[in-house]
């Protein structure tokens, strides 16, 4: 993997790189890498470079695989039919 060096890095850059490093847990490097990503559009780990095109997925967020069958479970019954109920207005 290629080494890029950047200068001129203000110190209030610096230190909101430093800090989402800090509160994520990660290398300031990786924080780095990270950040470039998102701001290309490129999947982290993509080595093709194919773009991102979620547009509202900044503004709305995104699930996860664990959020998405938490509210299909959820909604389990309320995709039932009651059938007494169906009988009664039918």
């Amino acid at each position: 993997m290629k080494q890029i060096t950047i200068r001129g890095i203000s110190g209030k850059v610096e230190r909101i790189v430093r800090k989402q490093a800090r509160e994520k847990g990660l290398s300031l490097n990786k924080t780095l890498v990270s950040l470039l990503e998102k701001s290309v559009g490129v999947t982290p780990g993509d080595l093709k470079g194919v773009g991102l095109h979620h547009d509202l997925d900044e503004l709305s967020g995104v699930w996860t695989r664990e959020d998405a069958a938490a509210f299909d479970r959820s909604l389990q019954s309320q995709r039932s039919v009651d059938e007494e109920l169906w009988k009664r207005t039918g």
